[in-house]
């Protein structure tokens, strides 16, 4: 497939804040890869982004083209059959299911978050099958089990894992993927319950407990005696400890000791403090309501487990306590006694006894400090990123 391939926002992309204030939404991990890293390993091409201008720069688009391109939902999820039906696209084609535009080919120049808001195309087919797709933050746990299962079976097929220690207690090993590279050591591996992977220069220390779906994602580790639930999934570059229960590190962050972390999202860059606990679960048993960016209030997710939803880098400190569907915004810093109020606004500064605002100056100083430690730069890009992100949401912070 020769035509420049173009993954695009849509409206979900406000339902999905705040984890879409520094990343369009294929770049959401749910399963062992990223949206875009999906599509990318179906199509065998690389992919670009249509997102929000203030991202642009740094998820651009393609060299303005005369050819057509090839735009696809970046909240769904592509399957075998979804991918083939898509292939059979012809110019001026678009693909739907129901309300939902799955895909279309369209010259370069009709492609703008704009123009595809206003789309009208004559010519457009249903998708016959069921699609999975992510509309809101909890889609990413709820789905995530699913995803591990197709993803597993992506990277895996025709593939051999690498030998599995004999010192590991293994449950159903054939459902157990280990990258060259990693290391697992005296730990117990029950793939039972759903497939477990392993990626390349990850660590699983010593005494700890896993039971899938599980996916550890390349250059990761599990501290000793670590406690996993699936479905699971820790991104790559992250420390984890502790106990972890149907939750996604999306990557580059820390949990890396004691507290318990259930139905959860947690962004990149974010450092969670010793004996952090969320509550997954509240005392009356009644649904979870979740903040919602796009309706400036809270809504019912209909499930009765859900935990912690927290933007990039956001950090909080020792014996933090976060309420059962609390949502945090991009780099708030969390910390004191007491539960801290279910919605955290971005830039917050402090805790339950009340927020100050973080300057943009101080958290530009901490992020470029936490990033050089895993080798990478704060940008001018990224910064103008996240002053963008403070200008947008200064009305939370009053």
């Amino acid at each position: 497939m020769a035509k420049q391939i173009i993954l695009f926002d849509d409206y979900r992309r406000d339902q999905l804040l705040p984890l879409t204030f520094t990343r369009p939404v294929s770049h959401l991990r749910v399963g062992i890869l990223t949206i875009k890293e999906k599509w990318e390993k179906y199509l065998q091409q690389q992919c670009f982004d249509l997102t929000q201008d203030y991202l642009s720069k740094k998820f651009p688009m393609p060299q303005k083209s005369n050819n057509d391109c090839l735009i696809i939902n970046g909240g769904v999820l592509p399957t075998s059959r979804l991918t083939n039906r898509i292939k059979l696209l012809n110019s001026g084609q678009a693909l739907l299911k129901g309300n939902t535009l799955i895909a279309a080919i369209l010259p370069h120049s009709s492609i703008s978050i704009d123009k595809l808001s206003r789309l009208n195309l004559p010519n457009t087919f249903e998708f016959e099958n069921e699609i999975v797709e992510i509309t809101r933050p909890w889609d990413i746990f709820r789905l995530n089990g699913l995803a591990i299962e197709a993803d597993w079976q992506l990277i895996t097929a025709g593939r051999k894992s690498a030998p599995v220690s004999p010192s590991n207690k293994i449950l159903n090993p054939e459902k157990i993927f280990i990258e060259e590279g990693a290391t697992v050591e005296c730990s117990v591996l029950n793939a039972q319950t759903g497939c477990i992977y392993i990626g390349a220069n990850a660590e699983v220390m010593e005494g700890s407990l896993i039971r899938g779906p599980f996916a550890l994602c390349s250059n990761s580790t599990l501290k000793l005696g670590t406690k996993i639930y699936g479905p699971t999934t820790i991104g790559p570059y992250c420390k984890v400890g502790g106990e972890v229960n149907n939750s996604v590190i999306i990557g580059y962050s820390n949990k890396a000791h004691d507290g318990f972390i259930g139905n959860s999202v947690i962004g990149e860059w974010c450092n969670l403090g010793a004996d952090t606990n969320t509550s997954n679960l509240k005392n009356n048993y009644a649904n979870v309501k979740l903040w919602n960016y796009q309706k400036e209030g809270f809504v019912d997710t209909g499930l009765q487990f859900c935990g912690l939803i927290m933007g990039d880098h956001s950090k909080c400190g020792i014996n933090t306590m976060f309420n059962t569907g609390t949502v945090v915004g991009v780099s708030a810093n969390i910390f004191g006694d007491g539960f801290p109020r279910n919605f955290i606004p971005s830039f917050a500064w402090g805790g339950a006894q009340g927020f100050t605002i973080y300057k943009t100056s101080k958290a530009f100083e901490t992020a470029s400090i936490v990033m050089a430690r895993r080798g990478i730069e704060l940008t001018d890009t990224d910064k103008e990123i996240l002053c963008r992100i403070f200008n947008q949401t200064t009305k939370y912070r009053h």
